[in-house]
């Protein structure tokens, strides 16, 4: 006698750190991506973020702004890779600094992607699905 056994195995939800000192965009931000079936965890600045950093386990990805209060992006970049692991974490740097040099800057201290403000929504959806391995029907709104 075969026995079958229908059980389904949840994996949780992807986890995204948004560090972001600009209210209105940090609220877009998590609106869309817990939308998108994402958990968003958020930080107005960068000594909160770190805080984030040592107080919680590595996210899937985090958008990072380069322009926050206290702690730079770039800084903060270079922290998260200090971080045994953390290293590894995808970061899409997200500024409104759209010269080749800040770009090449945040490269260089270990972004894995940048973004520019104003950014195109699904575009950005798209590129995080990159690093979390999701893809989006973003056409119907559903993931």
């Amino acid at each position: 006698m075969s026995m079958s056994i229908n059980k389904q195995i949840h994996f949780p939800k992807p986890v995204i750190f948004i560090a972001e000192d600009d209210e209105h965009i940090s609220f877009l931000l998590k609106f869309l991506l817990e939308r998108q079936g994402y958990l968003v965890e958020s930080a107005e600045d960068g000594f909160k973020f770190l805080d984030l950093v040592k107080e919680s386990l590595p996210p899937n990805v985090i958008l990072l702004d380069m322009m926050l209060p206290y702690v730079d992006g770039y800084e903060l970049i270079r922290q998260v890779r200090l971080q045994e692991r953390w290293k590894h974490i995808p970061i899409i740097a997200l500024s409104a600094l759209t010269n080749e040099d800040d770009i090449v800057r945040a490269f260089r201290a270990g972004a894995n992607d940048y973004v520019t403000k104003p950014f195109q929504p699904q575009e950005l959806i798209v590129r995080i699905g990159r690093f979390t391995g999701t893809s989006h029907d973003l056409a119907a709104g559903e993931n």
